[in-house]
């Protein structure tokens, strides 16, 4: 990522003297007064990071945070065709800045991220009661996907007692066939429910085997072997409303801020990659509580 070393970067303005300032090369914007905010901000990740004229440094209108004198600032840097964005924090002096999360220890740091976690009429395993969910965001083309579905399958086996739900989350700008799989999988969970995790487990174990040119035939042979009615499943698998249905699973996972795959979240905790240590870690934490 573009801010990848922004990331919880604590840093003084002090630490960047006049005659530094003088010869960097990269400059805020004309149009900025040099001694604004947010010209200051903008003149010193540059300086900081060596983003120079090739990064579009954006920053945001400072607005007040739950701490008092300090203002949250948001940047926005692009290069080459990717961007990221952060938010740096900046006393009133405009003398310290920096980068973290301010966390309100008087709410539940999961709530938010709760609130946005529907597992409504998607794929799962396990009962739907489950005092321990795993919602995972996974993509069938990809990689790391498949070692965690690998996981995954002996841990729901080992595990009757929570519940797994699988969201599409095809990344189609690395993933040719990566939407068609998806598409497979959700009319084969249309047609037969129970039908789904066999066509999930067949598309990940062929993985090697599909490719973007024989990814149609592979996957209608997979729901042929599942004594799917064919008629109604190419018929599904042409139907914009499916494309709508596995793109509402993408929506989900952006407003939660999912940009790589697998993402799973055990009762609302962030796991990205197919970690099994920290997996085991949740499960073993929520299995105490209760």
């Amino acid at each position: 990522m573009v801010l990848s070393l922004f990331l919880f970067a604590n840093h003084a303005f002090a630490q960047t003297t006049p005659e530094k300032e003088t010869k960097s090369p990269a400059k805020p914007s004309a149009t900025q007064n040099p001694d604004s905010l947010e010209a200051r901000v903008e003149h010193y990740l540059r300086n900081l990071y060596a983003w120079g004229p090739d990064f579009d440094v954006k920053v945001g209108t400072p607005k007040p945070s739950p701490i008092p004198d300090l203002l949250a600032v948001p940047v926005t840097v692009a290069t080459g065709g990717q961007s990221d964005t952060a938010t740096v924090y900046v006393d009133k002096n405009v003398k310290f800045l920096f980068r973290g999360e301010l966390a309100d220890m008087t709410v539940d740091p999961l709530a938010e991220t709760l609130s946005k976690l529907h597992p409504g009429n998607s794929p799962s395993l396990g009962p739907k009661d489950a005092k321990i969910t795993l919602i995972e965001f996974a993509d069938f083309e990809c990689p790391s996907c498949r070692q965690l579905d690998l996981i995954l399958r002996d841990l729901t086996a080992s595990n009757p007692d929570i519940r797994l739900v699988y969201k599409n989350f095809p990344l189609t700008s690395l993933h040719p066939w990566a939407m068609t799989a998806a598409i497979a999988a959700q009319c084969t969970y249309q047609q037969n429910p129970d039908a789904f995790w066999k066509i999930h487990n067949a598309i990940f174990d062929a993985q090697d085997l599909i490719t973007p040119s024989n990814a149609w035939d592979k996957l209608n042979d997979l729901a042929t072997q599942l004594g799917l009615n064919m008629e109604a499943f190419r018929t599904c698998m042409a139907d914009p409303a499916t494309t709508k249905q596995v793109e509402e699973n993408v929506a989900e996972g952006h407003a939660l801020n999912v940009t790589a795959t697998p993402t799973t979240f055990v009762n609302g905790r962030r796991i990205v990659g197919p970690d099994q240590p920290v997996i085991e870690q949740y499960l073993k934490f929520y299995k105490i509580l209760n």
